[in-house]
């Protein structure tokens, strides 16, 4: 049985004023190709297929319009529901999309075994079972309770979360023996396990309540394919709990990283290998930084990659001349006639701490959610103790608003 992991597609993602269409369709394209000469039997996208929970209409489209494609493949394929996916907008084609061979789980099922599919190989024959666990929100597995301390929240989410890994491995483990079969058991997860190491464009989806799943609370599958962490790696060392990471850089952070897909193979035994498909870089995206005689030369060999059609997008970071106040013109002029286009400049304030108003004149362009409540913060004279509950209550709130987005 070969399984093709992936995850974190987002696509409609509005990147800084570029859209990824071109980027996506040139991925999707690439990657039906890998489900034909790997004789793939099933793809898995482990969550977050969309950037927001209302996608524009041209990624709608690409979805669909994947979905015919692989068709033809002989491949059948699983959708599941991230944190940045709709689940009233994912199910709202469920029906329609089964007739072309792709299941999708939106979110936690109302029926366990709604969760719980048998994956087939090109013959037709069972190859596997699959634990189909989405994105989970805390309403869907708890109840909220009055008087509860953050900690007691983190630990009763963390206990129904794997309940319902155990439940929904225990029918399987049924299910199994009903076909009368040695097949291998595959789990699904869009969470943060401990120890992954995630970049900054990956949301903290349980802001307040939970940090981080254990491994130890993973039931025994032979595989168990994560999304959420835009970075591939194994969790833990294991060979068989993975992120596949994000298919293309979706932040400055991650534009170094070698994105990939994983190819895993399994028989009645359990788990066979898992060989990672590198995807290769359909928009040059690099961050560099310096001075800015260093970034003369910085910006030249990172324009090497670029073309007239496809420039490179490029995050210049300026360290010791970042007081000045027409850095943007100076940067400009660095660029002249070459294939890059600079879509964020960011400042680099040493140990000075730096106020919204302060000399550096940054826009709300370069700083992130918590760097401004951050800034707002240093400009106040609170200690320590008096800044922590009011950075964990801001923490909540944005917490709260990026829920009720997705």
């Amino acid at each position: 049985m070969r399984i093709l992991h992936t995850s974190d597609w987002h696509l409609g993602q509005h990147f800084m004023g570029k859209t990824r269409q071109a980027e996506h369709q040139a991925f999707c394209v690439w990657l039906i190709e890998q489900v034909r000469v790997h004789e793939v039997d099933a793809l898995l996208i482990a969550g977050d297929v969309f950037d927001t929970g209302a996608p524009p209409s041209y990624a709608r489209e690409q979805y669909n319009r994947f979905i015919v494609e692989l068709r033809g493949s002989g491949c059948e394929l699983v959708v599941l529901g991230g944190n940045h996916d709709s689940v009233a907008m994912l199910g709202e084609s469920k029906t329609l999309l089964a007739q072309l061979d792709t299941r999708v789980i939106p979110g936690v099922c109302a029926d366990l075994r709604e969760q719980l599919l048998v994956l087939k190989q090109r013959d037709g024959r069972p190859g596997a079972l699959l634990c189909g666990i989405p994105f989970i929100r805390p309403r869907d597995v708890l109840q909220s309770q009055a008087g509860q301390s953050a900690q007691d929240k983190q630990l009763s989410l963390q206990q129904a979360i794997q309940q319902h890994y155990q439940a929904l491995y225990a029918l399987a483990l049924g299910m199994r023996a009903e076909l009368g079969g040695e097949l291998p058991i595959i789990a699904t997860g869009h969470l943060t396990t401990v120890g992954a190491s995630a970049s900054e464009s990956v949301r903290e989806i349980y802001v307040g309540s939970l940090e981080a799943f254990p491994t130890s609370a993973f039931p025994p599958a032979a595989y168990i394919a994560l999304g959420h962490i835009h970075r591939p790696q194994k969790v833990g060392g294991l060979e068989h709990i993975r992120y596949c990471g994000s298919p293309i850089p979706l932040s400055f952070d991650e534009a170094r990283q070698q994105k990939e897909v994983l190819l895993v193979e399994l028989d009645g035994s359990g788990l066979r290998s898992v060989t990672a498909l590198e995807v290769p870089r359909f928009q040059p995206l690099l961050s560099v930084r310096g001075s800015l005689k260093e970034l003369q030369q910085a910006i030249a060999e990172a324009a090497q990659q670029g073309s007239s059609e496809t420039p490179v997008w490029l995050e210049v970071q300026v360290s010791s001349d970042d007081y000045l106040s027409d850095l943007q013109q100076r940067i400009a002029v660095l660029c002249e006639g070459l294939p890059v286009e600079v879509l964020r400049i960011r400042r680099e304030r040493g140990n000075a701490v730096a106020t919204l108003q302060g000399q550096a004149r940054e826009t709300l362009d370069e700083l992130s959610v918590e760097e401004v409540f951050a800034q707002r913060l240093s400009s106040e004279t609170l200690d320590e103790a008096q800044q922590a509950p009011l950075l964990a209550l801001y923490r909540q709130v944005v917490g709260d608003l990026r829920e009720g987005e997705a």
